[in-house]
Parts: structure tokens; C-alpha cells; sequence
């Protein structure tokens, strides 16, 4: 007989984990920071004071220095006394944000979508087809080949034709070329609710995706309020909202101007934001309203949606707002782009657009 003996489990307290442990925290608070190591260390010991992260073994001076040690953040020259992040920061929150989102998306069974097309690709299905004029030969299923001519003519008299042949069913990943637009108008934090934090996860998450596992893939992220400006992948961990109106009209014209310099056949906007359309340029000025829906600002920024359509470029939006009215112009956005809406809750959004894009990639084409 087996005997089973059982002790006190005593986790293991090397700095190693402690490390791990604090630097998840870590990170998280240099996030909603906007980059700031003072204000996310000056976080964490507020935290450390209330709930004891650390103790006498592995103390914060000693998380400090091991930042500074692996590479996190170093000392800052023009500011003695103080620290400035590094680029491997921002690669990490970037990693984390994938794998975070991803596994939610498998787990959840996204991602596996199909068309009615097929034909020449490089992924096989499960799936086989009879061989036509043109097929590639090295797609031929020579199993079931085998097995359809010893149906079809027996083994005395074996012999194959045209018609025993099938062919595997190949999947086509296309190159596309997206931009993400994020809004960071005031509303993203108005009413106490955090909205720029997860639309800069779910950023990070989409950029880390694209530049590991389909790096021919371009990704361009633009922002938005006031006007609208390109933001590097580098420096998406670290965006702000600012005291901004909405500028809608004014990133899709950026994002329009990106995509017609991009040499790819598959182009497409993803746009979040929470609000309606409250701004314009007119005359080298600034036209705001943000009371109701100013038909003059709706209404340009509708002949953007057209424009886009007219550039074979379907706008996929994603708002995460519920008020009826704000879902009524992004139906009425979506139906003269012909592109795609998603009413999402913060929670499910990294889903909503990895789903997308991945389809969005692959197509069967005859």
C-alpha cells in the first residue's frame, strides 16, 4: 500500500517572486501613470503601508534596485533623484496585455471563423474538394485519392483518373493594413469610469500581436480628441486623456491618409471610442458643440464614412457607450460605410477586436 504524507506548505519567499509579485503591480500602476515611475512607486508604497507587500526579507528599496538592475527603469539624468522607464517596460506591459486578452480569447472559442470561398492558400482545413483544371498538384490528397480509385475501378484493373482526384482545402491569410483610432476625449474618464485603460490594452495587445505573429502585417495607431495625431507602439502604455472634445472627422482623415500610402489590398479602420462626434476643424478653427448631435459636425463626419467606402476601407466600430441615441449614429456611420459596429462593455472588447482583425486576415479564395 502507498502511504501519502502531508506537511505545511511554506511558500517560497525568494526575492525572485517577490519580484514578479510587485512588478505586476508595478506595471499596472505605470499604466494608468502615463509612464510616471515617481507617481506609480509613490502608488505602491501608499499600497505597501495599507496592505504589507513587502516585508524586512524584500523591502521596496530592495524592489528598486532590482528594477533598475533588470533593465525596468534607470536613473534620470536631467532630474537627479529620480527615475524615467525604459523601453523594456513597455515591451513587458505590451507581452502582458497579449497574453491576457489572448488567453481570454481562446478559452472564450473565438477566432474560428468561415467563408464560403476556396481554393489556393497556405494553411490546409479538414476539409477536401475534387481536383479541377488548375489545382495545385502538391495539394492533391493522395490518400483518399488512392482509396477513391480502388472504389471507383477495382484492384484487378487499378487505375486513376481526373475524376478520383481531391484536393485538400487551403486557407489564404491575407496582408492587411490596419489603423487604430483611440479616443482620448475627457468622456473616456467622465462619470468615475475608467475607459482609456482598457482601449490601451487592448492597443498593446493588438500591436504586440502584429509585430510577433504576422510582422508583414502593418499596424498604424492614431489618437483622438481635439485633432488627431499618430502615437508610436512604444509609447502606447503610456497615453493619457486629456481635457479634449471629439474629433472623429478628423482621425479618420489621418487614418485615410495612412492606409492610401500603404502598398496592401486589405486595408481597414478599427475605431474605439464612447461618445459622439463634438467637434471640427472649419477655417483653421476649432467648431465645438457638445451639447445633442450638431448636424454639421454629424453630417462631416458621415462623409468620412462615405469617403472610406468610396476607398474600399470598412471602418469597424466599437463603442463603448449604451446611450440610445450615440447607437443610433453608429448605425447610421455603419450602414453608408458599410463597415461593422460592436456595442461592447469594457470587458469584452479585447475579444471583440482580436476576433475581428483574425478574420479579417484569412479568406479562402477560388
Amino acid at each position: 500500500m502507498h502511504k501519502v504524507f502531508f506537511s505545511r506548505f511554506i511558500a517560497d519567499g525568494s526575492s525572485k517572486n517577490r519580484f514578479d509579485k510587485l512588478l505586476d503591480i508595478f506595471l499596472q500602476l505605470l499604466t494608468y501613470s502615463g509612464g510616471s515611475v515617481t507617481e506609480a512607486l509613490n502608488w505602491m508604497n501608499q499600497l505597501d503601508q495599507k496592505h504589507q507587500l513587502t516585508d524586512d526579507a524584500y523591502g521596496m528599496g530592495d524592489f528598486i534596485r532590482d528594477l533598475k538592475e533588470k533593465g525596468y527603469i534607470e536613473d534620470d539624468p536631467e532630474k537627479p533623484g529620480l527615475f524615467k522607464v525604459r523601453p523594456k517596460a513597455g515591451q513587458t506591459i505590451r507581452k502582458r496585455s497579449l497574453d491576457e486578452i489572448f488567453g481570454k480569447l481562446k478559452k472564450s472559442g473565438r477566432g474560428n471563423h468561415r467563408t464560403p470561398f476556396s481554393g489556393p492558400g497556405d494553411e490546409t482545413t479538414s476539409e477536401n474538394r475534387r481536383f479541377v483544371y488548375g489545382d495545385e498538384a502538391h495539394n492533391i490528397d493522395a490518400t483518399t485519392s488512392l482509396r477513391n480509385a480502388q472504389i471507383n475501378h477495382g484492384l484487378d484493373d487499378f487505375m486513376m483518373t481526373e475524376e478520383d482526384l481531391v484536393v485538400r482545402e487551403m486557407e489564404a491569410k491575407t496582408l492587411t493594413s490596419t489603423v487604430l483610432m483611440i479616443d482620448i476625449s475627457h468622456s473616456m474618464i467622465l462619470y468615475g469610469e475608467d475607459r482609456i485603460t482598457p482601449a490601451k490594452n487592448v492597443a498593446m495587445a493588438l500591436a504586440e500581436l502584429i509585430t510577433t505573429r504576422y510582422p508583414k502585417d502593418t499596424l498604424d495607431i492614431i489618437v483622438f480628441g481635439n485633432q488627431a495625431w499618430p502615437v508610436a507602439i512604444r509609447d502606447l502604455p503610456y497615453l493619457q486623456v486629456g481635457p479634449f472634445h471629439t474629433n472623429t472627422h478628423a482621425g479618420l482623415e489621418l487614418a485615410m491618409d495612412i492606409l492610401r500610402r500603404r502598398k496592401t489590398h486589405n486595408k481597414q479602420i478599427f475605431m474605439i471610442t464612447d461618445g459622439k462626434p463634438t467637434c471640427i476643424i472649419e477655417n483653421g478653427r476649432l467648431y465645438k458643440n457638445s451639447y445633442g448631435l450638431d448636424r454639421k459636425i454629424i453630417n462631416k463626419t458621415l462623409n468620412q464614412a462615405a469617403r472610406c467606402r468610396r476607398l474600399n476601407i470598412p471602418v469597424t466600430t466599437f463603442m463603448i457607450a449604451s446611450d440610445p441615441y450615440l447607437q443610433q449614429f453608429v448605425r447610421d456611420f455603419t450602414k453608408i460605410n458599410h463597415g461593422r459596429a460592436f456595442y461592447s462593455d469594457l470587458k469584452g472588447l479585447g475579444e471583440y477586436i482580436f476576433e475581428d482583425y483574425v478574420r479579417n486576415r484569412k479568406k479562402r479564395t477560388r
